[in-house]
């Protein structure tokens, strides 16, 4: 399984750097999303792929009994999905104000800042 998931991390990888390198702004905000996303996945496969019970020590305890999943990953990316969220949100703004003003969503084409 976790070759799988270091493939499909290589391929979401690959296509963002792809999409980011292309001349249109909007393929480099879905580029973006897709770096964040391999970012995220890299993210929980590094952490080790497991399952396990909730990390709760149960009253009279010290330590929490059994395995336990890993918080700290599961935490990091919620934080990182949230922040990629309010990044692609502001870009799709700048991206609808620049195609206003230009007129087009080419990069090569904005290049001028006097339109």
């Amino acid at each position: 399984m976790e070759p799988l998931i270091a493939v499909a991390i290589g391929i979401l990888f690959a296509a963002a750097v792809y999409m980011m390198l292309r001349r249109s702004i909007v393929k480099l905000v879905i580029g973006l999303m897709l770096l964040s996303n391999a970012a995220n996945l890299l993210i929980f496969a590094t952490a080790g792929m497991v399952r396990g019970a909730p990390p709760l020590v149960p009253e009279g305890l010290s330590a929490p009994a059994g395995a336990v999943a890993d918080p700290l990953p599961q935490a990091l990316v919620l934080t990182a999905i949230v922040i990629a969220f309010g990044v692609l949100s502001f870009a799709v703004v700048l991206v609808r104000r620049a195609w206003e003003i230009v007129g087009a969503d080419d990069l090569d084409k904005m290049r001028d800042t006097d339109t």
